[in-house]
Parts: C-alpha cells; structure tokens; sequence
C-alpha cells in the first residue's frame, strides 16, 4: 500500500508521527459505454449549455448554484478567501464511548502506521483505547479542509474513520411509520423472537462473497477464451458531428439561394476556385518573365522562318558577285 497523508496524531503533550492509508477499496464492477457495433468508447464532451460551444479546462470555473436556479460564479481569489487548512496534526479533542458514535456517522477508513521512531507512542494509544473501550473523536485536516474523525482499534491497529457533518445525515421524517406503532400483536412478536433466535449466530466474512462480481469475471473469461473480442480502430480527429453541420449550413445556404434563383455555394466555390487560378497564371506571367506556351511557340517559328531566309541569301550572293564579274569583263 502507498501512503496518501503523513502527519502526527497529538494527545496531551504526546506526539505520535503516523502514515495514512486507505484502509478500502471498490472492487465494483465498472462497465464502460461502447458502441454496439464496433466497440468504440463512447467520449463526452465539455459543452456548455449556453452557446453550445465546447470548453477548455483552462476556462472551467467553479460554480454554486442556489435553490431557485441562479449561478454563482467563484474564480481562485474568491476560493483563496474561504477557510481551509494544511495542518498535518490529527488532534484528538475527546475520549467518548464506543456506543455514542452511530456507525451511520462514519464515512471513509484508514489505517495509521506509526513512523519509525513511533512504536513506544503508538502502542500506548493503542492501549489506552482497547482498555478504556473508548474512541477518540479528533479533528483532522484532509485536503485542505477540516473535519471530524475517530480513532478506534481494529486487530491492533489504530483505525481514524472520517464522520459526516450532523447536517449530512438525514432524518427518517416519515408518516407511514406512525403507523406502525403498536401494529405487532403480542403472539406475532413472539414468533419473530422465536425466528431471531432460530437465525442466531456470529458473523463470518467468509461466509459471503460477491456472486455477482465473479459471475460477470466467468462471462468475461469465456468471451475471451471464444475469440468474442473487439479491438476497436483509433478514433478519428474529426467527428462525424462537425461533418453533418457543416453539411446542413451547405444545404440551407444553397436552399435560401435557390429561392432566390441564385446559383449554389457549391458553384461559386467553383467559379472563385477557377478565377483564383486564372489569376494564378497571370501573376506567375508577371512575376517570373514568361509568356504562353502560344507565344513562345510563334517566337520560335518567326526566329526560325529568319534563319532561314538569311541562308538563302548567303547563298544567293556568290552567284551575284560571278554574274556581276562576268558582265564587266565581256564589256572590256
């Protein structure tokens, strides 16, 4: 066991250093919420009521809410104000007897393991308990707030058992038992003492078990030992949720447009898509210096068409400057 609470236990000028532990524990059977059908855990959201929206842990503040409805907001400067306490003593105010504490009246258990250098200490407070057959109603301070407990002894081990506030334990304020005042006829009375004494006996915790828990482990094993086992897949980012509305708002835009015969959102995102294109071209045009696939190849075919219209005329020539010599030397 790991201990939750170190402090000391403090009576008279006695000081007993001890570690806490939770002296309990639910062995309940927890079910989650799955998906029929796949298996899927089901996941809940943070949304507030008001505008729907889901919230941050980092914006989650503390409310209380009154008994016709209204909302009182706490931030952490008001909470800092309230009183609490972080003494690690567990002071015992009084000694009482054992049959003025109603088992109605205690709420959580655990166990105090005396420190190293405790045993002398503890074990007169042990004593002095068991002899006196007495608890001792002490306060204590558990995560920062202060309450009452006490201390009895449980197979020579001090026990502290937290006790609710008077005000936490309900009155039995109920008319139907006023009706039972003097219903039991004395031969009835007899027989239920006969049947009380026939049904007599110590208490064994050995002689209950939790059939329930050890039926659902059965069913559990033998699913599994069938091969009846989901491995759901890895929940996806985006939820179908988010989908569906953008989906509804998509349609409603394009219903209220239509009736007022204008084209679709779908279509303008098309035509907006083919405009941001268009100007696309024309900026990478600007920016980098090139032209059309058409132009470039016009360029190529006048630069080609030149080429070749200075070839012929380099070859044209020497039969020029031939004729030209010719025509001067018969006129000699």
């Amino acid at each position: 066991m790991r201990a939750i609470w170190k402090g000391a236990v403090s009576f008279g000028l006695v000081s007993v250093p001890v570690k806490l532990y939770a002296a309990t524990e639910s062995h309940d059977i927890s079910f989650r919420q799955v998906h029929a059908k796949d298996g899927g855990r089901i996941r809940y959201q943070r949304v507030c009521s008001v505008d729907g929206e889901e919230v941050a842990y980092a914006d989650i503040a503390k409310g209380y809410e009154t008994e016709d409805g209204q909302m009182v907001v706490l931030d952490d400067e008001d909470l800092a104000e309230l009183p609490a306490s972080s003494s690690r003593e567990i002071s015992v105010e009084k000694f009482v007897p054992s049959d003025q504490i109603d088992p109605m009246w205690l709420e959580k258990s655990y166990y105090l393991e005396p420190d190293k250098a405790a045993a002398k200490p503890y074990a007169l407070l042990r004593e002095a308990l068991k002899e006196a057959d007495r608890v001792a109603v002490v306060t204590v301070s558990i995560r920062t707030r202060m309450t009452t407990a006490v201390l009895r002894v449980r197979d020579d081990v001090i026990v502290m058992q937290t006790m609710l506030w008077p005000d936490e334990v309900r009155k039995p304020d109920f008319a139907g038992l006023d009706a039972t005042e003097h219903a039991a006829k004395p031969n009835e009375l007899k027989m239920a003492k006969l049947l009380v004494e026939t049904l007599a006996g110590d208490y064994d915790a050995d002689d209950y078990e939790d059939d329930y828990q050890k039926a659902v482990e059965a069913l559990v094993q033998a699913k599994l030992e069938g091969g009846e086992v989901r491995a759901p897949e890895e929940p996806r980012k985006a939820t179908g949720e988010v989908v569906d509305l953008l989906a509804a708002l998509q349609r409603s835009v394009d219903a209220a447009r239509s009736s007022r015969g204008e084209g679709s959102a779908a279509d303008e995102a098309t035509a907006a898509s083919d405009d941001d294109d268009s100007a696309g071209s024309a900026r990478s045009e600007s920016t980098t210096g090139k032209r059309p696939a058409a132009k470039r190849a016009a360029k190529k075919s006048t630069t080609r068409k030149a080429a070749e219209k200075k070839a012929a005329e380099k070859k044209a020539s020497p039969k020029k400057a031939s004729a030209k010599k010719a025509a001067a030397k018969k006129a000699s």
